[in-house]
């Protein structure tokens, strides 16, 4: 008898995200997100599953029109429906806004995906660092 080796699934790819430490001040960005591509489909739902399990189930989804070009109304993501907003605020062009009821709001900085490695963790650096 003969045993096929089956290949292991392919890994997921690591979630680039650096959030800023809850000192109980208020900031105008609570850290920031390098996704992998402009297909929000593909990966809202890997930052929503790397997101820290005290902000709870984030029901609602803000994003600049500019930055995530196709948005659907809302989406299914880990058998909970997320209802996804577009803006076109001048204010917010790379930021995405996330809500939790009862929880909380959290707006990411969105890092470029074409951004070089280099530039792209100075942005995040900045944007998670507890001295804004």
């Amino acid at each position: 008898m003969t045993t096929a080796l089956q290949s292991p699934p392919p890994a997921r790819p690591l979630l680039r995200l650096r959030l800023a430490s809850r000192s109980g001040m208020p900031r105008p960005i609570d850290g920031a997100w390098w996704p992998r591509s402009s297909d929000l489909t593909t990966e809202l739902p890997l930052l929503l599953a790397g997101l820290p399990h005290g902000w709870g189930h984030i029901t609602s989804v803000t994003v600049h029109g500019a930055t995530w070009p196709a948005v659907p109304g809302r989406m299914l993501v880990f058998n909970q429906v997320v209802r996804l907003r577009r803006t076109v605020a001048v204010s917010a062009p790379h930021t995405i806004v996330l809500l939790a009821p009862g929880r909380g709001r959290w707006d990411l900085l969105v890092v470029p995906p074409d951004t070089t490695e280099e530039a792209a963790g100075l942005l995040m650096e900045a944007a998670a660092d507890d001295r804004v």
